[in-house]
């Protein structure tokens, strides 16, 4: 079987999709499943390219125990849209960034990451970059969420 091709996505790649990248790889460790798939984060901007993520991010990622410090920023680049099956967005800001500059063929590819959690309610994972440590605690609650449902999303289809 071939690997499942995953990019998470957010403005700079150093709160929240980093933090997804990490806490998805967790979940399919946990699950023996880390073989079936690719797993990457990237940005849409180039603001901290090269850096690891945000110190709060990785606080409040340790204390679930998810490892982030090996990640390193990047912006994401016209090969990822081929590159990789599933593009998951935490925000419209981002998600009309990625529309824009994704070709024709691969805009089926772009998803928002929240959309695998419906019962939550909310679209997007709300930047806790400006905020005090609770938004990144919050952010961390609907990435596990999302994560669960695309895992359980996957095995009705592309996992069989």
């Amino acid at each position: 079987m071939e690997k499942i091709n995953v990019l998470f996505v957010c403005m700079a790649n150093i709160c929240r999709s980093p933090a997804a990248e990490g806490v998805f790889i967790k979940l399919i460790k946990d699950r023996a499943l880390e073989g079936s798939f690719r797993v990457d984060s990237a940005g849409t901007h180039a603001y901290h390219e090269g850096e690891v993520p945000d110190a709060r991010t990785q606080q409040s990622a340790l204390l679930r125990d998810v490892k982030l410090a090996h990640l390193r920023a990047r912006k994401v680049v016209m090969g990822d849209f081929e590159d990789f099956d599933y593009l998951l967005v935490m925000d419209d800001d981002n998600y009309a960034v990625l529309m824009n500059a994704c070709p024709e063929q691969y805009k089926a590819k772009i998803h928002y990451f929240l959309d695998f959690a419906p019962h939550l309610g909310v679209r997007e994972v709300p930047d806790p970059y400006y905020g005090g440590i609770y938004g990144f605690e919050r952010v961390l609650d609907l990435i596990e969420e999302a994560s669960v449902g695309f895992l359980e999303s996957l095995k009705a289809t592309a996992l069989k």
